[in-house]
């Protein structure tokens, strides 16, 4: 079990280079419930959802719809999900055991159908942090992660914020670790009509 001080808040970051996101991947994969926590995972960087969310999908939600609607716990707002990228490692993972559409898609080792907690996926990113030689990973760096990629791919920070349900893009800039030097740099070989 990994521990940080508690009087010392950790500073949770997204990964944002390809390479971080494939050694995760690695790692996850090696860990005992490898092929849930690789899945845990994608899950969250495809999605952008919030781990309290994520652990509680069921099999049945995702075992044949692609765009599943759910109640984002936080906000009480109903969000539609885009899990068509994902179908690939979904039918994977669920090919692997006989899940009931009742089961949830994250189950715990401790008791039968019980989800992880948001505690449990905290230790799982610990331990991912520490494998990576890092500890600046927590239970936001999924969702942190999917921001800056989408970010990064559409330069599109409105409908970040509308995804994140956040109140300003301020906040959705500073979620996701985009700091003024990025946008600078984002415009460097910017123009129109040179």
């Amino acid at each position: 079990m990994y521990q940080h001080n508690k009087n010392k808040k950790l500073h949770v970051v997204g990964l944002k280079t390809d390479d971080e996101i494939e050694d995760a991947k690695f790692f996850m994969r090696h860990h005992q419930n490898g092929k849930r926590d690789e899945l845990l995972f994608l899950f969250g960087i495809n999605t952008g959802l919030r781990c309290s969310d994520i652990v509680t999908r069921t099999v049945g939600e995702v075992r044949t719809d692609d765009h599943p609607y759910v109640r984002e716990q936080k906000t009480g707002k109903w969000r539609k999900l885009n899990l068509t990228n994902l179908r690939p490692k979904i039918d994977e993972y669920l090919a692997q055991g006989a899940f009931k559409d009742s089961d949830y898609l994250f189950q715990s080792r401790k008791g039968q159908n019980r989800h992880l907690t948001v505690n449990g996926v905290y230790q799982i990113m610990r331990r991912l942090g520490h494998e990576m030689g890092r500890d600046d990973l927590g239970t936001h760096t999924m969702r942190k992660t999917f921001g800056w990629a989408y970010y990064q791919k559409t330069k599109d920070i409105a409908t970040l914020m509308e995804i994140f349900n956040h109140s300003s893009q301020a906040i959705t800039k500073r979620y996701i670790g985009l700091t003024q030097d990025e946008i600078d740099k984002s415009l460097d070989n910017f123009a129109v009509g040179l």
